[in-house]
């Protein structure tokens, strides 16, 4: 206790603190640990007294039931009144909604971090797995005025507040289509301090772990529905290491519900059950008040001493690996402090009807609302008194670590182009070595649900090594950079936590499909951050689908599936890169601009068998540029048919139809496509951006050839849908690919089954040229495409 402070006056502001607000009241075991909290922040030099500690801990009770105050009317009211008079028929939303109950059991949680902060003079980062709960965060984040912009403009000042509750759910469109006000239902770019829309629950808890930087410390606020559903947030600890990785914090919010039933962590002995499997999983469990914001605040700082007293001995090297993470349980009930807290109801709607136009439903949210009512005075006192970020030097929340990565651009290595035949995958094996050589200040991490080995990447294996806790070979190693366990979606995460680095993911393509959730989410956040005017920095994030489906034959169809890059290439091509390099040199070509683009996420199709150099140096490079490149043309016999290729083994084949096409004097122009979704019609101005112009597609695919044939690593379906505009007349022309044909066969069988030979390829240019196919094919050759033949006159030193 300071003695400059009289012990009655600590008294008085302890006993105003114990005493509670509204609904927040204090047990007798947080009692005793905000007494333990007050006496360490003195001690540390954090608060000048103890007196000062009690004093914001009751400004965080008023916080707190203002933030909760705010959230039920988010969801019901058009308009708020501050001087907590009861609310007319009319105020109230003709269509209330909200998650209400998650948002109301977030406020504490939220507040709590915010005083945290300013306890101990220190901005952490934050994140929140259930984004759904977004209305305590940005309510909050409006009473204590940390905002960007948007939010500023329109939230603050006499009416703001009313405004938000009213922008809340309100659909109302700008003339573009956009979503007018600057809120949403989940934590979106207009979220200040928002990293993750936490709209798929389970991706935050595989992520946190990999985010913060040395030095740096995350607040994890994680779901307890998630804990159940999510296989892989068990394995923090596997992951962990103290010499490439921040402090991390997490806390489960426990209130037993999902959104139509109990979780099965909403029973003493669920909750005793999931305590055990964290112990037994090297985390160290803490179950608290999660009612309590007082609770949330000591437990966090606790936890937070507790690892960074692990992480200097495993620095020290007195403590070996894995450590033990501490994890916060915070139990509460789903909407405490608020009508129908506990029942299933209080997920979204808990009132029993609409109070606009139900009596009783008015008058329980007016008897239950003014519970959590703080006046506008003694709150503008309380907020002032947490803020003082520019007392203690120390950013807002809104601009914490994790919100403003931005790291230093790679040097990118320079190699030398090859011209024998080789695996593609040995480029992507030499690049990604080197850049991580070059770059040691950049975290890398590379996800691997597969193996390495397998897929060509030996050197990049040798030299980064798999993390494991207990080192079985050279492969393997305590502080390894590659994540690898059989679950792609916790392999996917591991990169896109790391911000601050370099990042790779290699994968079996038909296994890539188990990675589309967390990718689209990383997409989408990515998209909407550009489209509010603060664009994304981390470095571009690379995810490699190889064994792919035309070469994986030997492992049955369950492996031979090309929906991941069929996804990928419907999201907006500006953040979501769709690649197939067909040889050594353009996979090395294109990589550079892969890891060095910001805020985009590069998926590459990539044959991992030898391959022959079908390009050299400045070819490649101009394939690069433009994402397609005229390969070979004869034009010397009347209008050329035009061949499109995309894929490896598709441009093999096409190169063998060209042959017999010039062998009959037939004239063509074959076009390799390598990043299709630079000629799509864009569909918005951002993605006009990286689409070429109708100038520049014009000079590759002349309109004057109208008569076109395509072949397709992809489902044709989607190649010809996604790129209709190279298709300009579709009785002329023709698209062949994968139609969801194959088995236990090699690379050519495949080709053959799925009718992408370089004999169908000209049959299909029969067709458009309306001429028969026995021009370039012989009796056998046509037998076997007809399905009449043996295949093998097809197949006979295919690919």
């Amino acid at each position: 206790m300071s003695s400059s402070i009289p012990p009655s006056a600590v008294c008085t502001d302890y006993e105003r603190w114990r005493r509670g607000y509204g609904v927040i009241q204090h047990t007798d075991a947080t009692c005793d640990q905000v007494q333990a909290l007050a006496s360490a922040l003195v001690a540390a030099g954090h608060q000048p007294d103890e007196a000062t500690v009690y004093r914001k801990l009751a400004d965080l009770d008023r916080l707190t039931s203002a933030g909760m105050w705010l959230v039920v009317h988010m969801t019901y009211a058009n308009r708020v009144d501050s001087s907590g008079a009861p609310l007319t028929a009319r105020d109230f939303k003709y269509k209330p909604e909200g998650h209400t109950g998650g948002a109301l059991n977030m406020v504490p949680a939220y507040a709590a971090y915010l005083a945290l902060n300013n306890l101990t003079g220190k901005t952490r980062s934050w994140l929140m797995g259930q984004g759904h709960c977004v209305a305590a965060i940005d309510g909050l984040n409006v009473l204590t005025g940390n905002l960007h912009p948007e939010q500023q403009e329109r939230y603050t000042g006499t009416d703001g507040l009313s405004r938000m509750v009213a922008d809340f759910y309100s659909y109302r469109q700008k003339p573009d289509g956009s979503t007018a006000a600057p809120l949403g239902s989940h934590v979106n770019p207009y979220t200040a301090g928002g990293i993750i829309e936490g709209g798929y629950l389970g991706f935050a808890e595989l992520q946190y772990a990999h985010m913060p930087l040395p030095g740096e410390s995350l607040v994890a606020f994680l779901s307890d529905g998630a804990a159940e559903e999510q296989r892989g947030s068990d394995w923090i600890p596997r992951w962990w290491r103290a010499e490439d990785c921040g402090l991390v914090t997490p806390v489960m919010i426990a209130n037993g519900r999902r959104i139509e039933q109990r979780t099965e962590l909403g029973s003493r002995e669920g909750l005793e059950r999931f305590a055990a499997h964290l112990e037994a999983r090297g985390f160290d469990p803490v179950r608290f008040d999660g009612r309590d914001p007082a609770a949330f605040v000591c437990v966090l700082m606790e936890m937070e001493h507790s690892l960074q007293s692990r992480s200097d001995r495993a620095l020290a090297g007195e403590l070996g690996y894995p450590v033990r993470i501490p994890y916060g349980i915070a139990e509460t009930v789903k909407g405490f402090g608020f009508y129908g807290a506990g029942r299933n109801s209080a997920h979204n709607l808990p009132l029993p009807g609409n109070p606009r136009m139900d009596i009783r439903a008015r008058e329980l949210f007016r008897e239950h609302a003014s519970r959590l009512w703080v006046a506008p005075d003694v709150l503008a006192d309380s907020v002032k008194r947490l803020k003082e970020h520019d007392q203690q030097a120390r950013p807002l929340e809104r601009d914490h670590p994790l919100a403003r990565r931005n790291p230093p651009d790679p040097v990118v290595p320079a190699l030398t182009a090859r011209h024998d035949q080789l695996s593609p995958m040995l480029a992507v094996d030499n690049f990604f070595r080197a850049l991580v050589a070059q770059n040691p200040d950049l975290r890398a991490r590379v996800g691997n649900p597969d193996e390495l080995a397998s897929n060509r990447l030996t050197g990049l294996l040798e030299d980064l090594k798999h993390r494991v806790n207990d080192p079985e070979d050279s492969s393997e190693s305590i502080h390894g950079k590659i994540i690898t366990v059989l679950n792609e979606e916790a392999v996917i995460s591991a990169c896109l936590a790391n911000k601050a680095g370099l990042n790779l993911v290699a994968s079996y393509e038909a296994f890539c499909v188990k990675m589309l959730g967390a990718i689209r989410q990383e997409l989408i956040f990515a998209r909407h951050q550009k489209a509010v005017g603060r664009p994304a920095r981390w470095l571009g994030l690379l995810v490699i689908a190889t064994s792919h489906t035309w070469e994986n034959g030997k492992n049955e169809q369950s492996h031979q599936d090309t929906t991941f890059c069929e996804s990928l290439l419907g999201e907006m091509s500006d953040v979501s890169r769709v690649l197939f390099p067909a040889d050594y040199n353009s996979t090395l070509a294109v990589l550079p601009s892969v890891f060095t683009e910001r805020g985009t996420i590069s998926c590459m199709v990539i044959p991992k068998r030898e391959r022959p150099c079908v390009f050299d140096a400045r070819e490649a490079e101009a394939l690069a540029r433009h994402g397609a490149l005229v390969v070979d043309e004869d034009t010397s016999g009347g209008e050329p048919i035009l061949l499109i290729a995309n894929g490896a083994y598709q441009l093999s084949e096409a190169i063998r139809a060209c042959d017999r096409l010039r062998e009959t004097g037939t004239s063509f122009r074959l076009v390799y496509v390598q990043e299709p979704g630079r000629f799509r019609a864009p569909r918005d101005m951002l993605e006009a951006e990286i689409c070429l112009s109708d100038l520049e597609r014009e000079r590759i695919f002349p309109s004057r050839l109208h008569r076109r044939v395509a072949l397709t690593h992809m489902r044709p379906e989607v190649f010809r849908g996604h790129l209709h505009p190279l298709f300009p007349d579709p009785a002329h022309s023709r698209v062949l690919g994968y139609i969801n044909r194959g088995g236990t066969l090699n690379e050519a069988g495949m080709l053959f089954t799925n009718r992408c030979s370089w004999a169908h390829t000209l049959t299909a240019c029969a067709s458009v040229l309306e001429k028969p196919p026995g021009e370039w094919l012989s009796s056998a050759e046509l037998a076997a495409v007809e399905g009449r033949g043996d295949p093998a006159m097809i197949t006979r030193g295919l690919s």
